[in-house]
């Protein structure tokens, strides 16, 4: 006997795609014909189950007057009503395929309207369309139930004509936080149930266009276009700058320039049928697997690309077009060339952008099932034949809407998904619809369904062998391009190792570049914690900050990480040996036209003199040997070097004239030693040491101030509070370290003094730094001399015991009571570590210590100036030997360590100041590779000396 119950709306759990829809087609932004945008606020009532409340509140006459009003597009549970959930990849339900929870939040949204005058009701014709919709919806009109969808985010129409009348129309739509559907779009994303984007009304006049599939290839041995549009309803075709006018369906083939993202030629055009006009915006491009590479008019390509989420921190994923425009144009000035839809369709205005301004694009299907991995991938809907329907309306509804932009180059079936039928019977219609361009699925490890083989998070050695064709794997996948559509995981202070990958995928044809993960974190603003991540709302599962690991903060600041990438990806490469410059244009397809390329010449940090340069207006792929000008004369004696910009010499779509794109630096004379000669002694005398400008306690050799200048607390310093790379992913089999350092207490290191020693000109204070429960540690003297103005403190370290870490940091801390401005000469003008410092530029900067701050949502170890000669700061000046990194902070280490929001943070009165002989790097094992080699801070002797100085 069954108790299922009969009272729940069935449609729910059912895993077709919905019922009354019409068949997708091409998506225009507008027409000649007219429009009724149904966007704004709707009244709304939210029940805790699909079935809590009956359909009568879709019936004409119902009275809503004490309903509660949202906003459309929008997500309820960001307007106050219900909470939102962040989960990287468990449901946030059981796993019982296609059955959902009773407990499934439910809103009935009603908007009442009129037709705009002059709306013609006589020939019947309007379609109602929904642009996404989270995650089922049913839809009645005036009354009259007129189907339901699931497929959150892609349109679905249907005809409505029949039931319009010119005024009080009455729109009902149930939208349902679980379906069926819910169990294809397990994102790594917040669940935001609710109308997210535009509700239209199209009328659609006898006559009026259907679906349209523009054909423009490009021919790149000719420099001639073919254009063919066919149209489900006949009619004309024009070009005008083309002198083009053809019948729908006819090809006609003409001189053009073609369609590049660095070259993005749109033409205007218009399809014309007997009751419409619709724009056209064509791209002439051709985009072909030849040679085993991805090539775009003859041409491999390299993506420089991000993967990109929609949102915004406080519309969810109800974007507006300016701030998608922000997007793209941020994109642009970063020199970031490509975009990854992750990991679905995006609003279609996003990819007229991406036309306009020129961005390659993979256009991802609405499709991720990473929740069964769980189960081995039992019941996985893509290995179930039940589910293909969906999965090929899914399919469809993402190739017809978005077939026609020129910037989409590649389809993608879904993300992590496993394999299975469902995706197979996806990839051969696909290819079956539109054979212009190319298929790609990161799971099909073998590359039986796809045209790319896709890798993500493969560390630099993986890429390395996949570049030299050692990867092994199917006969078809080694004669195959390879990308990585996701790497360089951008989680908190990182990611590292970007330029270790780019140099990698710089030196092998088959490695066509890669997508970051990803474009911006997904903060929620919240008056609470400033931004919320995952778990602030109370949910039952969640996956915490994972969810912040973008190159832009929430509110689209970019972080150090996009600065870093900007210059890792950078399109001119400028190197030299002081004398001679070499410059390299790493375009595919632009020369350097452009660009107006600048020269300064700098001392000590100082630009003394600066002028053009003339740089040859090189083709892709080409370099020039270019002459530097004599260098000034009487320099003094100083370091010395040039740095050489290359800005855009005019005005473009994208950026200002005068915009950097790429830079270089090239050293001319280094950097000479501080000189410094000890002249004083040590004085002893109640209670206290008096060295030149400085004053110590006797008994523990701590340094009580220089000059005027309080200092408290200098001693050896070996923590940093963790970053999210430190912390690492839960499933790494790899190290992570920052496990390990909690473990061996290095956030709680001991110091025992042994001996204070004032002899001779020397003020010497031995010291062993460990932590407790261990045996090793680390013997450390500072050694204090002084001239008679200024002090030097010489720190030696010398390691003891079995150390099997690498050290968070190495170098001295010490507070001031008193810092607001910092000056320094060394790198800048963003933070940088060891393995993401390629966009340090050594010159001199100037800061208040809050500004150094980096506002990473969660809080943790930032700041840092790399290569810094010496720094100005609370009255004091610090020259190093060698160089050191710098932070200043406003709490201490410990503080920042224990903080989960910013607004954990209170500034206190003393500013913590670090002075690093060196830094571990940062990796991106947040979700990716960890510290490279190279860059991990081992253990072992060092010795690094500072000269302190007041300045007043």
């Amino acid at each position: 006997m069954s108790f299922r119950s009969t009272t729940a709306a069935e449609y729910v759990e059912d895993v077709s795609p919905g019922s009354g829809a019409l068949p997708p087609r091409a998506w225009y932004p507008a027409s000649d014909a007219a429009s009724l945008s149904l966007n704004g606020s709707w009244r709304f009532r939210l029940s805790p189950t699909a079935d809590a409340e009956d359909d009568a509140f879709a019936e004409p006459g119902y009275d809503a007057g004490g309903w509660a009003e949202v906003s459309v597009p929008g997500h309820w549970v960001l307007q106050g009503q219900g909470a939102p959930i962040y989960t990287n990849h468990l449901y946030p339900f059981p796993v019982d395929p296609p059955r959902v929870p009773t407990e499934n939040p439910t809103g009935d949204h009603l908007r009442f309207f009129d037709l705009p005058d002059g709306w013609d009701l006589t020939d019947g014709g309007a379609v109602l369309r929904f642009d996404g919709v989270e995650s089922c919806a049913r839809v009645w009109l005036n009354g009259t139930d007129i189907g339901e969808f699931k497929g959150s985010r892609l349109p679905h129409e249907f005809a409505v004509g029949r039931l319009l009348k010119p005024a009080g129309n009455v729109l009902a739509v149930r939208v349902h936080q679980w379906s069926a559907g819910s169990y294809l779009e397990d994102q790594d994303q917040w669940w935001l149930p609710g109308i997210f984007r535009d509700v239209t009304l199209l009328h659609r006049p006898a006559g009026s266009v259907l679906d349209f599939f523009v054909h423009a290839s490009y021919d790149h041995t000719t420099g001639q276009g073919t254009l063919r549009v066919d149209s489900d309803v006949d009619g004309r075709v024009s070009v005008p700058a083309l002198d083009i006018d053809v019948a729908t369906g006819e090809p006609v083939t003409v001189p053009v320039e073609a369609w590049t993202a660095e070259t993005p030629k749109l033409y205007d055009g218009v399809l014309a049928t007997e009751g419409e006009r619709v724009p056209l915006r064509i791209g002439f491009r051709t985009v072909e697997l030849a040679d085993g590479l991805i090539k775009v008019n003859g041409r491999a390509v390299l993506f420089k690309g991000v993967n990109r989420h929609e949102w915004h921190p406080e519309k969810g994923r109800a974007l507006d077009l300016e701030t998608m425009r922000e997007d793209v144009l941020l994109m642009k000035r970063h020199n970031i060339n490509a975009v990854r839809t992750s990991h679905y369709p995006p609003h279609p205005d996003f990819l007229d952008l991406c036309d306009e301004y020129g961005l390659w694009v993979i256009d991802e299907c609405d499709l991720e099932t990473h929740g069964f991995t769980e189960q081995a991938w039992r019941d996985n809907p893509v290995d179930d034949d039940r589910w293909t329907p969906a999965l090929l309306d899914r399919a469809a509804r993402m190739v017809e809407r978005d077939k026609n932009h020129p910037s989409v180059v590649i389809w993608s079936l879904g993300n992590e998904a496993g394999t299975g039928r469902g995706l197979t019977a996806m990839a051969e219609w696909i290819h079956g619809r539109d054979s212009s361009r190319l298929v790609h699925y990161e799971g099909d490890i073998d590359c039986r369904d796809t045209d790319v083989y896709s890798r993500m998070y493969a560390d630099h050695a993986e890429v390395e062998r996949i570049g030299q064709g050692l990867d092994g794997g199917t006969h078809k996948r080694r004669q195959l391009p390879s990308i990585l559509c996701e790497y360089g995981h951008a989680m908190g202070n990182g990611p590292g190792g970007l330029a270790d990958y780019q140099r990698i995928f710089e030196s092998y044809d088959r490695l066509q570049g890669g997508f970051i993960w990803e474009w911006i974190d997904h903060g929620i603003k919240d008056d609470r914690y400033e931004y919320a991540y995952g778990g602030d709302f109370g949910e039952e599962l969640h996956d915490g900050n994972f969810v912040c690991d973008g190159l832009v903060f929430p509110d689209r600041r970019p972080s150090p990480g996009l600065v870093e990438y900007k210059k890792v990806i950078e399109p001119v490469g400028i190197e030299g040996d002081g004398t001679t410059l070499r410059v390299t244009n790493k375009q595919d397809f632009a020369d350097l036209s452009a660009l107006a390329f600048e020269w300064s010449y700098q001392v000590d940090g100082e630009t003394i003199e600066s002028g053009s340069l003339a740089v040859p207006a090189l083709a892709p792929g080409e370099s020039a040997d270019v002459k530097l000008p004599e260098p000034p004369a009487a320099t003094g004696g100083g370091e010395t070097g040039w740095t050489v910009r290359a800005r855009l010499a005019a005005d473009t779509a994208w950026g200002p004239q005068g915009h950097v794109v790429a830079w270089g630096q090239l050293p001319v004379s280094a950097r000479q030693s501080p000189p410094f000669a000890a002249t004083v002694g040590p004085v002893s005398g109640e209670g206290l040491i008096t060295l030149g400008p400085a004053v110590f306690d006797a008994r523990s050799g701590a340094l009580r101030s220089i000059g005027p200048v309080d200092v408290t607390g200098l001693r050896l310093d070996v923590w940093r509070a963790t970053t999210d790379n430190d912390d690492g992913a839960a499933w790494q089999s790899d190290v992570r370290y920052a496990a390990l350092w909690r473990k061996f207490g290095l956030h709680r290191m001991r110091h025992r003094l042994d001996a204070v020693e004032p002899a001779g000109d020397t003020l010497t204070v031995r010291t062993r730094v460990a932590p407790a429960a261990w045996e090793f540690g680390l013997a450390t003297v500072y050694r204090w001399t002084s001239d008679g103005d200024r002090l030097r403190l010489t720190v030696s370290v010398s390691p003891d015991g079995d150390w099997t870490v690498p050290l968070p940091r190495l170098g001295i801390r010490f507070g001031l009571s008193s810092a607001d401005r910092v000056r320094w000469f060394g790198g800048g003008p963003e933070e940088a570590y060891p393995d993401t410092k390629s966009a340090s530029l050594v010159s001199r900067w100037e800061s208040t210590v809050d500004d150094l701050q980096t506002p990473y949502v969660r809080p943790q170890e930032n700041g840092a100036r790399a290569d810094v000669r010496w720094a100005e700061i609370g009255g004091l000046r610090i020259e190093g030997d060698p160089e050191f990194w710098f932070t200043a902070r406003r709490w201490s280490t410990e503080q920042l360590d224990a903080a989960a929001h910013r607004t954990d943070l209170t500034p206190g009165d003393t500013v913590w100041v670090n002075l690093d002989h060196g830094q571990h790097g940062i990796g991106s094992q947040s979700c990716g590779p960890g510290v490279l080699p190279q860059y991990q801070l081992h253990a072992g002797p060092a010795e690094f000396s500072f000269v302190f100085s007041d300045i007043g």
